[in-house]
């Protein structure tokens, strides 16, 4: 639910902006906003499964979803939905991190591989599922089912989870809550995420550019004060510890790169090619098949391959699959998109699983829900950030390439191949032995 509604509503954009008579960057804000929520949420995922115990927390956050799905299908002006999707962003925040930190504890070292390769498929999906799913719903039905469709998968969760999700014991000794670096970590990010994503929504330059500089100097101040307190909201050591660095890194780019296309992809095939929103969603599905076809594949090698053998190889297939696509054009077949799409899918399954494996092998149980903050962060962060920069190199392209406007995505592109490059240069750092 928490993937998938990061990226639902993007096809029904134009439906919201009739609905309640504004601008589309008006209504850009209900993804913003639950965008902005779940970079805020994030951080504080960890100290709150360890102060409440993971199962309890994970519960409530679903709760919590449903019930804010709910009142975005009920909302009856734009503000008020904006305002619901921002409650619905903080509990999808906490979804996936805690239900990673309760799956690794069950798990154990031994299964731990072959379970996040099962799992970590699930936000290689989401981007293409989302906008298909978007698209089936409001052939069918009203804007509103867009969230009502939250509220039977969330009922069979917290019905699932009562049932089968053990009890964890909250972790002692209980640390104070890290509130000065609350107070600088989330509003950094989210200023970060809000400037970057202003430069390619059309905000005023100055207003962007302000909450750039604004965010980095509170996340500067959230790192010199992590470095100096002993229980910080998230540790910025974790990041000088190997192999934490490197995965970082990997997990990052990875976003950027899986966000980021399926933020160029579907527009190019809506401006530059000419599609409907139902064929666009449906020529974006191979991607989803090779993520499926990725795991399948990891589940079989995660305990047995080097993780920097799965990772590296897993990066090789996605810059194949992105190479292809700085050739954009009218005589581009759709085949070779196709097959383009299905390498970068199962490329990415390779990348994330083995990851994520290994830096949960790593830790002390105590360490996991601080551990899964921080990777569900980077991650998350790697997809905006990604996406609002690709978008603002697109505007760019666009004016400089006048009418040709599939050259101008062939040149953004590039970008996302070298992102591919500089997350294989991350990877090289990764073990090369296998996990014993």
């Amino acid at each position: 639910m928490a993937t998938l509604d990061s990226t639902i509503v993007s096809v029904g954009v134009e439906t919201l902006a009739e609905r309640f008579d504004a601008s589309v960057t008006e209504v850009q804000w209900v993804t913003t906003a639950y965008l902005l929520a779940v970079v805020t949420a994030v951080p504080a995922s960890g100290w709150l499964a360890a102060r409440f115990g993971g199962r309890r927390t994970w519960l409530t956050a679903v709760v919590v979803f449903v019930a804010a799905s709910l009142l975005c299908g009920l909302a009856n002006s734009l503000p008020t939905l904006v305002a619901f999707r921002v409650l619905q962003g903080l509990a999808g925040g906490l979804l996936p991190p805690t239900g990673q930190a309760l799956l690794a504890r069950a798990a154990g070292p031994e299964r731990i591989g072959r379970l996040i390769s099962v799992v970590g498929v699930v936000p290689l999906l989401s981007p293409v599922l989302g906008p298909l799913a978007s698209g089936a719903i409001l052939a069918v039905a009203d804007w509103p089912w867009l969230f009502y469709v939250n509220l039977p998968v969330g009922v069979v969760a917290v019905l699932l989870g009562l049932r089968y999700v053990a009890a964890d014991q909250p972790a002692a000794p209980r640390e104070p809550f890290d509130f000065r670096g609350a107070a600088l970590l989330s509003p950094g990010l989210a200023a970060v995420v809000f400037g970057l994503t202003g430069f390619s929504d059309g905000y005023p330059k100055w207003l962007s550019g302000t909450a750039v500089v604004a965010g980095l100097l509170m996340l500067a101040a959230f790192v010199r004060h992590g470095l100096r307190v002993r229980a910080p909201l998230l540790d910025p050591r974790l990041f000088t510890r190997p192999p934490f660095g490197a995965a970082a890194l990997a997990l990052v780019v990875l976003g950027a790169s899986v966000f980021g296309t399926m933020f160029l992809l579907p527009l190019y095939l809506r401006r530059g090619a000419g599609l409907g929103a139902w064929d666009t969603g449906l020529l974006l599905v191979p991607q989803g098949i090779g993520a499926a076809a990725g795991s399948v594949l990891v589940h079989r090698l995660v305990d047995r391959a080097a993780p920097r053998t799965l990772v590296v190889s897993g990066i090789g297939l996605v810059a194949l699959g992105t190479a292809a696509f700085t050739q954009l054009g009218p005589e581009l077949p759709d085949v070779v998109l196709v097959i383009s799409l299905v390498l970068r899918g199962f490329g990415a399954a390779m990348i994330s699983a083995p990851v994520l494996a290994l830096v949960y092998r790593s830790l002390e149980k105590t360490q996991l829900p601080k551990a899964a903050g921080a990777l569900n962060l980077l991650n998350t962060l790697g997809g905006s950030v990604g996406t609002a920069v690709l978008a603002l190199v697109l505007q760019n392209r666009l004016a400089a390439r006048g009418a040709d406007v599939a050259a101008a995505f062939a040149d953004t592109f590039w970008w996302v191949l070298g992102l591919v490059v500089v997350a294989a240069a991350g990877a090289a750092k990764l073990p090369k032995e296998r996990s014993r």
